[in-house]
């Protein structure tokens, strides 16, 4: 492996077990619900799969979907791939667990369980998730964990119909046990598309980034992390310097390892239940199929994810900015809207000092004409 590969490797996948779910939630990065695709990976192909990661790397793998649970097959994957030295998690709604699944949970050695919270009570997250008793069922299933000795962090997902929320609903993680509290911004993909009018305008952004910086600095009970939210490697020296305070952030054993904002392929990526690998669970389009490439090829090889690692070639106010190799904009977002991933970050409202330069110019080309 080469100085340039070993930079780029693989430190957590997201596996999009199924598409199926028994939700039905607005912003669904694939549209997931009952009638959704399971997907066409066997046990014993989801076993090739994993094999073929472990050539690149070991790292964190998050059974996703849909609802993974929704698989029958779901903890013999899990085990096989604890068996190979991948650390394996879960992303869950949380309302299909059980002690017995907790159980098979402990067998398969699964490290960490994610669940979703959109709100702290259930008129807002029933709303965001489309379906009346979901709060009471995460809540249920986040008890179940508890009880069994699964560690478990909340993901919470906010757009414009929600975000007065963001506070209480941190308060909420907090209380009932979470190891971490992940807050998304969401991306526009799948049904997220359907409400891009809702998406957190860019000066709402800023304030609620400083928000989180004001309560991570100075939480000792949770971890902290905004996700999606890149523009946050920015905000946190900014305030820092302002403030005259080193500020140390705490690291997530669990993490995506990046040390920085966007990291789509850099170190993370995702594969759909049909193969299609994407830089990350928000991108539209796939850079190939693992079932017919094989995964290293696609890791390294890819136009897409080499472009992506090339931080000299990103346009707009992000390739002018200060701040490209910490934070880099959202990919997904910037492809969503643009149509270009490798434009700039649309929901950001900070101006670089040489976009502010370039600006002062052309308005003083154009005056002078």
């Amino acid at each position: 492996m080469s100085s340039a590969e070993e930079k780029f490797i693989p430190k957590w996948i997201a596996w999009e077990s199924t598409q199926r779910c028994n939700l039905n939630c607005v912003h669904c990065r694939c549209s997931s619900d009952m009638s959704a695709a399971a997907g066409d990976f066997n046990t014993a192909e989801a076993f090739k799969l994993i094999d073929d990661i472990c050539e690149v790397s070991t790292p964190v793998m998050v059974l996703s979907g849909g609802e993974p649970l929704m698989r029958a097959d779901i903890f013999e994957i899990a085990e096989y791939g604890t068996s190979k030295g991948l650390r394996m998690c879960m992303a869950t709604n949380g309302t299909l667990i059980t002690d017995e699944i907790c159980q098979k949970m402990l067998k398969a050695d699964i490290k960490m369980v994610s669940l979703s919270l959109d709100g702290s009570t259930a008129a807002i997250h029933d709303d965001f998730r489309s379906s009346p008793g979901a709060f009471e069922g995460t809540l249920r299933g986040a008890e179940t964990l508890k009880r069994n000795g699964i560690k478990f962090l909340v993901n919470s997902s906010f757009t414009k119909r929600n975000q007065t929320d963001i506070g209480n609903t941190f308060q909420l993680a907090k209380s009932i046990g979470a190891t971490a509290w992940y807050m998304f911004m969401i991306v526009p993909t799948g049904r997220g598309e359907d409400i891009m009018s809702e998406l957190i305008s860019a000066d709402d952004y800023e304030d609620i980034l400083a928000w989180h910086y004001e309560q991570e600095k100075n939480e000792d009970d949770i971890l902290m992390r905004p996700t999606c939210a890149p523009h946050y490697y920015r905000v946190v020296p900014q305030m820092a310097k302002a403030e005259g305070v080193d500020f140390k952030r705490r690291s997530l054993t669990f993490s995506t390892g990046g040390g920085k904002g966007c990291i789509a392929a850099q170190t993370i990526c995702l594969i759909d239940c049909f193969g299609n690998l994407k830089p990350c669970s928000y991108f539209h389009s796939s850079v190939g199929n693992v079932k017919q490439i094989p995964f290293k090829d696609l890791w390294f090889n890819s136009k897409t994810f080499n472009d992506l690692r090339d931080f000299k070639s990103y346009k707009g106010k992000c390739g002018e900015c200060e701040f490209i190799n910490i934070c880099g904009g959202c990919r997904a977002r910037a492809d969503a809207v643009h149509g270009d991933y490798m434009a700039e970050e649309p929901f950001c409202n900070y101006i670089p000092g040489r976009t502010a330069k370039r600006l002062a110019a052309e308005a003083e080309e154009n005056a002078a004409k």
